[in-house]
């Protein structure tokens, strides 16, 4: 099973873009998307499209707020939408898919908001999504995309020392909210899916074609090794490049991408 996810910040504004191309590139199987800020039928007509996929939204009662959604090729055994919480089931948040061997859930974790508002919010929030996640990986494993508005640790922020206990998203409380996460096994799938490799592997990767990176130019077509996503070089600063891929524009070391043309 191939599963992406996005926070789309919109999903009208994301289709007017690449998305669409994007996707169809790709070709996963299960696409789950955050953030839609849209109802229902909003979510199904921008993305119909991608008409091979069964499209499943959940949308916020308040108009143009929050919303997640979870598009598949393969049919789910079931699909749920938020915990069964009548205090956090209002807001769109969450899709929960059942396939054969596996969940799938996308989830959209509320933010603390200004003045950190909602900090006592987030934190029951973040205590109950944990014992629903538990309640489902009694029966098989559960996949969790989404996007956890927390900044886990310091390596996520520009600034730490400054924001610190003093900004929403990366408050002790909702740090502590992930880590309690992590040690149910959220935090370990992004270990398994993005593993951080030896500088010994790198180094092999680099000698297999070594001619690939020395032609990467201003204007070059490249892709990533690892998941075969196309995209442009707009800038290079030493071994730094900046690359466009669709609707996302990223700084990627040299030595994680191909030259294609």
């Amino acid at each position: 099973m191939k599963v992406v996810s996005f926070n789309v910040n919109g999903i009208r504004a994301i289709t007017s873009k690449n998305f669409i191309q994007d996707m169809t590139e790709i070709n996963p199987d299960v696409i789950c998307l955050q953030e839609t800020k849209a109802d229902v039928e909003q979510v199904k007509l921008a993305v119909a499209s991608l008409s091979s996929y069964e499209v499943f939204a959940n949308a916020a009662d308040k108009k143009g707020y929050s919303g997640t959604a979870i598009l598949t090729k393969l049919k789910p055994i079931s699909v749920v939408y938020d915990m069964g919480i009548d205090e956090h089931d209002h807001e769109g948040r969450i899709v929960a898919m059942e396939f054969e061997k596996c969940y799938v859930i996308s989830v959209y974790v509320p933010n603390s908001g200004s003045e950190l508002a909602r900090l006592s919010y987030r934190q029951q929030w973040d205590a109950d999504f944990l014992k629903y996640l538990k309640s489902l990986e009694e029966s098989k494993p559960v996949v969790v995309c989404g996007d956890f508005n927390v900044a886990h640790t310091a390596i996520d922020l520009a600034r730490p020392k400054e924001n610190y206990n003093k900004a929403a998203g990366y408050m002790q409380e909702e740090i502590d909210g992930m880590n309690n996460g992590d040690k149910g096994g959220i935090n370990t799938l992004i270990k398994l899916i993005r593993p951080k490799k030896t500088k010994k592997q790198k180094l092999v990767e680099v000698k297999k074609d070594p001619y690939l990176q020395e032609k990467i130019a201003i204007g070059s077509t490249v892709k990533l090794i690892e998941t075969k996503q196309s995209g442009t070089v707009e800038g290079i600063q030493g071994n730094q490049c900046t690359v466009v891929f669709g609707f996302l524009k990223m700084k990627v070391e040299k030595e994680k991408l191909m030259w294609v043309k």
